[in-house]
């Protein structure tokens, strides 16, 4: 068995309920578009990895889409609030013989192949690994054991998660990935060159 798991979470991709301070400037529609973009982004970057990947939905599975069942181990995410359901998913992850989880969302356009190569790296000598998100959250978080206390008393969607969830790191050794920018604001697309804002974010390119 591989002993290191990938969970990557998502939202299922429908109009109005994906990217929703986005789409409070360029419109649902877009928002949508943009958001399958970062799908297809995070598809492209964890498809040819060697561990096991599994895919945890927001409200349903989806059988027909871009996740192929044979690469992606569908699965549906289960708790009262985001650190709930990471923490139900890191748990089962454990319990199922991983030694290495590494957890990230599916709408970061910034992030690549190499920083989730290199959390699983660091997983070997470091107990913990977490890259800090531009808006104060975090874009991926990795650990070798279960520490539920990362998964408490957070106000998750603040600005206040990474240093919170730092603050729970006492005395553990940990790998810190470099900064990265999600895609939240139609401020942000105006970072990414794959954007085009002289659009409203209407179209996106080589789309």
């Amino acid at each position: 068995m591989n002993k290191a798991l990938l969970l990557i979470f998502t939202r299922n991709p429908e109009l109005g309920k994906v990217k929703t301070r986005l789409a409070a400037t360029i419109g649902a529609e877009a928002a949508l578009k943009i958001y399958n973009f970062l799908l297809n982004h995070t598809f492209e970057i964890t498809r040819d990895l060697t561990i096991n990947k599994h895919v945890y939905y927001s409200e349903t599975i989806w059988e027909d889409d871009i996740w192929q069942p044979s690469v992606y181990e569908k699965k549906l995410q289960s708790g009262d609030d985001l650190g709930d359901r990471m923490k139900n998913a890191f748990e089962r992850g454990f319990k199922d013989g991983y030694e290495k989880i590494v957890i990230i969302g599916s709408d970061i356009y910034d992030i690549s192949s190499k920083d989730i190569e290199s959390a699983f790296e660091a997983l070997d000598t470091k107990e913990l690994v977490i890259g800090e998100a531009q808006d104060g959250g975090y874009y991926l978080l990795g650990m070798n054991q279960l520490y539920p206390e990362l998964f408490e008393n957070k106000q998750w969607g603040t600005n206040t998660v990474f240093n919170d969830t730092v603050a729970d790191f006492k005395d553990r050794s940990v790998f810190y990935l470099p900064m990265r920018n999600d895609i939240d604001l139609y401020e942000d697309l105006l970072e990414h060159e794959i954007f085009n804002p002289y659009t409203k974010a209407n179209e996106v390119k080589n789309q």
